[in-house]
């Protein structure tokens, strides 16, 4: 898998999974309701929990999260590899976009 799909497979999410994966980064396993807990504390409301189990899900058919039920009721994600090398590329991108003001900059 090449770079620039690396790139595209970030750069075609939603910023609220982008917001997951972020939130996913910080540490090495989440469950469910910290992920929950982590985004409601960024947003400043309570999230829905249909809509939470849903892109998580998406991003696991992406492979950009890896799913895994821990003591028959607990529900890990995890980072994939792919999910890391994405955030990565998308945090270059961004730095090297921060500062950049001029027309010439934006076409």
């Amino acid at each position: 898998m090449n770079e620039d799909t690396v790139v595209n497979d970030l750069a075609n999410c939603t910023a609220f999974q982008r917001d997951l994966l972020w939130a996913l980064s910080h540490d090495d396993t989440h469950n469910g309701r910290s992920v929950k807990t982590e985004l409601n504390d960024y947003y400043g409301e309570d999230l829905d929990h249909g809509r939470l189990t849903q892109t998580l899900d998406a991003l696991v058919e992406s492979d950009l999260i890896a799913k895994r039920t821990h003591h028959e009721r607990t529900t890990e994600y995890r980072l994939t590899e792919h999910g890391r090398r994405a955030l990565s590329a998308r945090q270059a991108w961004q730095a090297g976009h921060r500062g950049d003001t001029t027309e010439e900059g934006h076409s």
